[in-house]
């Protein structure tokens, strides 16, 4: 499965099987968390066989049979959420072609401190349920390219493609709050301007990170810059 096939595929699930990811999935799962948290500048940390952080929950989206999840971990900064999605999205959709199923959580979940570390000057933003899925889950409803964008017929086709990957990023509560515009060519090179909206609910930065992510994958290998 390609990352652009993983995009289509990947939807939030909340109810998981009870079944061991092996080791070979988890290891390769370390080395992207290593990776992005290089990157990234990020602490993330899998848990693994831990059942408390998932449990009696009654709020949105209410989860059973987790026991393995992302804590998405990093020191505090203006741009930790939205680096916290881009760099989470990375490991779901490698997680999606790995043949687990995830799902972004912001509130829906307990804190366990002895299950994983966040330092004095670190903020906890989220966590990631991750596992084997009763179900796929299922695809909900988005906005159009035109919504969210400035496509159009003189816009590059790749451009479009970006969006529509885009269209298809995990947001909270599905709010989708988010645009992409074409700004033009400057040294031979595209310009893209990504911005977050506004939202009583919260977490549009980390939305915006996410969706920048898909954005690169569905536009492919161009050259183009964020500004």
């Amino acid at each position: 499965m390609t990352l652009l096939e993983a995009i289509s595929a990947r939807h939030s699930v909340r109810k998981y099987l009870d079944k061991e990811i092996p080791a070979d999935i988890i290891a390769a799962l370390q080395d992207k968390i290593a990776e992005c948290n290089k990157v990234g500048n990020l602490s993330i940390q899998l848990v693994q066989n831990e059942t408390k952080a998932f449990t009696g929950m009654l709020s949105y989206g209410s989860f059973s049979g987790v026991k393995n999840y992302l804590v998405m971990v990093g020191k505090k900064a203006k741009d930790l959420d939205e680096r916290v999605g881009y760099y989470g999205e990375q490991i779901v959709l490698l997680a999606q072609t790995l043949g687990l199923n995830t799902c972004w959580v912001g509130l829906s979940y307990r804190k366990v401190p002895e299950a994983y570390n966040v330092g004095k000057d670190e903020k906890l933003v989220c966590m990631i349920a991750l596992g084997y899925g009763e179900t796929q889950g299922v695809p909900h409803k988005i906005k159009t390219v035109e919504q969210v964008s400035n496509a159009s017929d003189i816009t590059p086709s790749w451009f479009k493609k970006g969006v529509e990957a885009a269209l298809l990023a995990p947001t909270a509560v599905n709010q989708q709050k988010f645009s992409f515009e074409h700004v033009g060519v400057k040294n031979n090179r595209h310009q893209i301007r990504a911005k977050k909206g506004f939202s009583m609910i919260g977490y549009t930065k980390m939305d915006l990170g996410i969706a920048r992510y898909h954005f690169e994958i569905g536009a492919g290998e161009v050259n183009f810059d964020w500004v």
